[in-house]
C-alpha cells in the first residue's frame, strides 16, 4: 500500500515538473533535456527588417512568470505588421524551462 501510494506520487511529482510555459507549445518535449525551434505563424506579408522576440520561464512546472505573447515580441521590436513567428522552447529536466516567441516583420 506505501509503495503504491509512493509510486503514484512520483509518477504525479513527474508529470507536474514537466508542465510548464515552454511545454505547452513544444510538439517535441525531453524528458531529460528539450531545446528546439519550430514555425509558430505566417501570414501573406512579404519580408522583413525587424525582430522582436519575448520570453517566460518556468520553475519546476509549479511557477511560471513572463510574456511571451506575439504582442509583446511585436512591442519589444517596433513590429507592425507581422511576417512570420517562430518559437525557441528549453527544458532542462522539468526544473527550468523556457519559452521565446520570435516575431519578424516590419
Amino acid at each position: 500500500m506505501v509503495k503504491k501510494a509512493f509510486i503514484l506520487t512520483a509518477v504525479l511529482t513527474i508529470a507536474a515538473m514537466l508542465c510548464g510555459c515552454a511545454a505547452t507549445i513544444t510538439p517535441a518535449v525531453g524528458g531529460l533535456w528539450t531545446d528546439v525551434k519550430g514555425p509558430f505563424a505566417v501570414t501573406g506579408e512579404t519580408g522583413y527588417s525587424k525582430v522582436g522576440m519575448s520570453t517566460c520561464n518556468s520553475i519546476l512546472g509549479w511557477v511560471a512568470m513572463g510574456d511571451a505573447s506575439i504582442k509583446a515580441a511585436m512591442e519589444n521590436g517596433g513590429i507592425t505588421k507581422i511576417h512570420h513567428v517562430d518559437y525557441h522552447a528549453t527544458n532542462m529536466l522539468g526544473v527550468y524551462a523556457t519559452l521565446t516567441v520570435i516575431v519578424y516583420g516590419e
